[in-house]
Parts: structure tokens; sequence; C-alpha cells
């Protein structure tokens, strides 16, 4: 199996969340902070839950230690510095993927859940949080609707058609 299209995936996270930010760091903090209908109820504790989940899912992917006690965090509500702190993951999450290997990729994970510790094919696992990301992106993306603000495109990280070529990714700075 070859690891490209889980360092795709890692790269296109880290794209669809910086483009995500982008719009929402630009909106009145009223309209970021409101209540809307939604399973988190607003936009910094939706994003509030991917990060947290992303924290929690790369630090049993790389055997971190830290486990449950990430939920545990307090919110941060400033949109910049949740969109820096989301970027910071991103990269690790990316610097991961490219530096598994064949027999990496198929290594059960330890995850540290309330009941106790699970064990998980790392290639799964990884899936699991891209399906996770995509899916709680896209509740924001239509909190953005319910706000009034247009919703940035988000689909198109593979395709030419909507390539935004730059010198050097954003995430190799992270």
């Amino acid at each position: 199996m070859s690891l490209e299209p889980f360092i795709r995936q890692a790269q296109n996270n880290a794209w669809a969340n910086a483009t995500l930010y982008a719009a929402v760091t630009a909106m009145p903090a009223d309209a970021y902070t409101a209540a809307y209908p939604s399973f988190f109820g607003s936009i910094p504790h939706t994003l509030n839950h991917i990060y947290k989940v992303d924290l929690f899912y790369v630090d049993a992917l790389t055997n971190g230690g830290i486990g449950r006690t990430i939920f545990d965090r307090d919110d941060i509500m400033n949109p910049t510095e949740l969109a820096a702190a989301q970027a910071k993951s991103d990269a690790q999450l990316i610097r991961h993927c490219e530096g598994l290997d064949e027999a990496g990729l198929h290594e059960q994970v330890t995850v540290e859940r309330m009941n106790g510790p699970t064990f998980e094919r790392r290639d799964y696992l990884l899936l699991h949080l891209f399906q996770h990301q995509v899916h709680h992106r896209g509740q924001v993306h239509s909190l953005l609707s319910q706000a009034g603000i247009d919703p940035p495109q988000l689909d198109d990280f593979f395709l030419e058609f909507g390539r935004v070529e730059t010198a050097k990714p954003y995430w190799e700075g992270q």
C-alpha cells in the first residue's frame, strides 16, 4: 500500500483547516461566538472539538502518553489563537504521515479511551481521523452560512481546477 494517500490526506486536512480559519478569523466577533442550532452550539465550540480530537488521535498515533487529559483543556475562544494551535497540530500530523513506512502503517496503536485502552491499526485510525475532520468542518461550513458568511470552498485540494500554487506549502513552516 502506498503511503502517499495518507500524506496527501494530512496535507488536505491542513489546507482545509487553514482555508476555513481564514474565513472564521475575518468574521465579526459577535457572529463567531453566537449560538447557532448545531450539535456543539457555536462555531468556536465546534472548532475546539475538531482541535481536541485531532490532539487526542495524534497523541495516540505518536505514543505521546497524554491520552484523555487532552479533553480537560479549556476551549480556546480567540479564533486567531485557535487557528495557530490547529495549524501546529496539522503540521505534526503531516510529519507523522511523512515518517511512516509500510510496517508502521499497519502497526497497532494504543488509544487511551475513557473505559480503558483500545488498540487500533494505525492506517484505520488515520482514516477515521480524516473522516472526523471532514465531518465537523462541514458543520462549521454550515454555521458560517447561518452567520451570513460565504463559506469557503473546501473540496478542491486534489484538483488542478481549485489549486492555488505557492512557493512553499504553509504547513512546512509549522
